[in-house]
């Protein structure tokens, strides 16, 4: 048995095919999702799970190289989450973000309600 915080054994086990340069999207519930990515669904209802929680737990069980970020969201609470968990941030418009889904390798839409609740987490490597 592996020993994790995370107990969602499906996201568990995507996240651990990562490989260095694999996006993982944290999305927001209005987000639209492509076809393609693996999605996993923790939107329970409107704030729950909230980006917040989500970011945290990643953030602690991921290597992440960089992030992007809409640039809509730069000066709000996103960015401010975002930085607080040391993440370099790069920016890219709203509609860029969007076209960059397609080719992530896992997207996981929370409940979060705040407009441009969307990162992209970049995987490094652990050495």
């Amino acid at each position: 048995m592996l020993k994790s915080e995370i107990l969602n054994a499906p996201l568990l086990g995507a996240l651990a095919t990562c490989g260095h340069t694999d996006t993982v999207v944290i999305a927001d519930c209005g987000l639209p999702i492509p076809e393609g990515p693996a999605v996993f669904d923790l939107a329970l209802v409107q704030g729950l799970l909230s980006f917040e929680q989500v970011l945290d737990v990643l953030t602690r069980n991921m290597v992440i190289e960089h992030s992007t970020l809409a640039t809509e969201a730069k000066g709000g609470s996103v960015q401010e989450l975002c930085e607080s968990k040391g993440l370099e941030l790069g920016f890219i418009s709203h509609e860029e973000l969007k076209a960059e889904l397609p080719a992530a390798k896992i997207i996981v839409r929370t409940g979060e309600s705040t407009p441009y609740a969307n990162v992209i987490l970049h995987c490094g490597v652990a050495f």
